[in-house]
């Protein structure tokens, strides 16, 4: 039976779309309008010339849309929310943070007027590094909040007890869910009242249900009503809705909601949750028209975009081969930067453990296992070039950019779409190649092929292995396995 189309609501239904190829498409800096000559000198200190095709549509987008200063938007009328889905590598991050320094730019008072939040701690960190890159030499401060200060350092870094009240020492904050909800609920003069801008990064798992509560308490804190001061009556907020002569004859602030994200879902219910006002949609995720031998034209519906210069390659195999198969993958064929995935962190230590017993490959393990300090060492150290191959859980390397990943090897085969789309775009980033190996249990394989098929991914090959290739590794193998046994025991 033919499948029922869920109803799309228009701005779903026809995004603007944004170009896929990115090394055709480049836009030189400074051909997008609008820019501040303060950030294009930033971005050539920085070495950048050219956009991204995402960022040569958001950023405009985004500063038409505070075009008027941060009080209303364009014609005085609330600004639209955006949401943004591109593929990993993209330059999303790029995307808001050069428009939100410009915004604020010319801001008098230090107040929070712009949020981002993210998932993770490395994302957070990476998201506050690219700000202050920004930022810097123009005032305008940065905190990243993400529970790896104490609890009272980081309420220091937001807010400052002064005689005439509580001032903020904030204009940008970089947050992960849990540590911000503690704020906003236990940090005395924090208040995001003046919120001008809501980034949602890696919006699809921001929505999931943890930490939808998380991003339902910034809205409610951002329309709270401070009590007292006259200033406040006149710049507080009313919830979106008909601007009356009441509403429209005192300046407010309104707040904006930028969701970014490589999976965002085209779940219409799960995008109500979060009260979008008439949102844009920018994507470079569309399918592309296919013609067929005959001449006939197919629609192929892709929901995912990966990376223009991405292969992709599946290995079946069985359970006992797949370490040997690692192994022949970087011993014999000798491939180096490996970003290699596994499903949770007990099975990242013991591949770890296995192969570093059964020697010959400089191998680090990445999940949360490890501290922070750990995990940036073992990062750096891979850039570097030192560590060849990186074993990650998926957590800890989503939406991460690791410089010069040029295979990931999905050791455990994913089991979610989106799960496989976030780890092979841990390469091929910003238009270079890589190649995805996906060892894939016989067993597994007709529903993994169906679950790319679904996703409107066609193009991976199909990659055996001959048993005789392995076998001259199975002797140090065993070796190796009785060595751990022992360390294990």
């Amino acid at each position: 039976s033919p499948q029922v189309q869920p109803f799309l609501p228009q701005w779903l239904a026809q995004p603007k779309l944004v170009q896929k190829r990115i090394k055709d498409n480049l836009v030189p800096v400074g051909h997008v309008p609008g820019i501040h000559p303060r950030l294009l000198k930033r971005l050539q200190v920085n070495g950048i010339e050219s956009f991204f095709p995402v960022q040569a549509e958001v950023i405009p987008a985004i500063l038409q849309s505070a075009s008027n200063g941060y009080l209303m938007g364009r014609g005085g009328y609330r600004p639209k929310d955006i949401c943004v889905s591109a593929p990993t590598g993209s330059g999303k991050t790029l995307s808001f943070v050069i428009p939100i320094v410009q915004v604020l730019l010319d801001r008098v008072v230090c107040q929070v007027r712009a949020l981002v939040v993210l998932p993770t701690k490395e994302l957070a960190q990476q998201v506050s590094k690219v700000f202050n890159i920004y930022a810097d030499g123009t005032g305008l401060k940065v905190v990243l909040i993400t529970g790896q200060k104490s609890f009272a350092k980081e309420q220091e870094m937001l807010v400052q007890k002064k005689v005439t009240g509580y001032c903020s020492l904030a204009d940008i904050i970089v947050a992960t869910p849990g540590r911000l909800t503690d704020h906003i609920n236990q940090t005395p003069g924090f208040s995001l009242t003046q919120l001008r801008f809501l980034i949602v990064d890696e919006a699809d798992r921001m929505i999931d249900d943890m930490h939808q509560n998380c991003l339902n308490q910034i809205v409610k804190a951002a329309f709270q009503v401070e009590n007292g001061s006259v200033s406040n009556i006149l710049f507080q907020r009313t919830k979106p809705g008909p601007i009356t002569a009441a509403s429209s004859c005192y300046p407010q602030i309104p707040l904006q909601k930028l969701l970014f994200s490589a999976t965002l879902t085209q779940d219409p219910e799960k995008l109500q949750q979060m009260n979008l006002f008439q949102p844009r949609l920018f994507t470079s995720v569309y399918s592309e028209k296919k013609t067929l031998r005959e001449g006939t034209e197919t629609e192929q519906d892709t929901k995912y975009t990966l990376p223009e210069e991405l292969s992709q390659c599946y290995v079946p195999c069985d359970l006992n081969s797949k370490p040997l198969l690692l192994l022949h993958f970087m011993l014999t064929m000798k491939f180096s930067r490996v970003l290699c995935f596994t499903n949770s962190r007990e099975a990242s230590h013991r591949l770890f453990l296995l192969v570093q017993a059964f020697g010959g490959v400089t191998v680090a393990e990445f999940s949360s296992r490890l501290s922070p300090n750990e995990r940036q060492r073992a990062m750096k150290e891979f850039e570097q070039g030192k560590i060849q191959l990186l074993i990650s859980t998926d957590a800890t390397a989503r939406g991460i950019d690791i410089k010069g990943v040029n295979y990931v090897i999905n050791y455990d085969a994913p089991q979610f779409i989106r799960t496989y789309i976030h780890r092979v775009g841990r390469t091929a980033r910003a238009g270079e190649a890589g190649v995805a190996f996906s060892l894939v249990l016989r067993i597994q394989e007709r529903r993994f092929l169906r679950m790319l098929k679904d996703a409107g991914i066609r193009d991976i090959k199909k990659h055996p292995v001959k048993g005789n290739s392995l076998k001259p590794l199975v002797q140090q193998y065993e070796e190796a396995l009785r060595k751990l046994e022992k360390t294990v025991k």
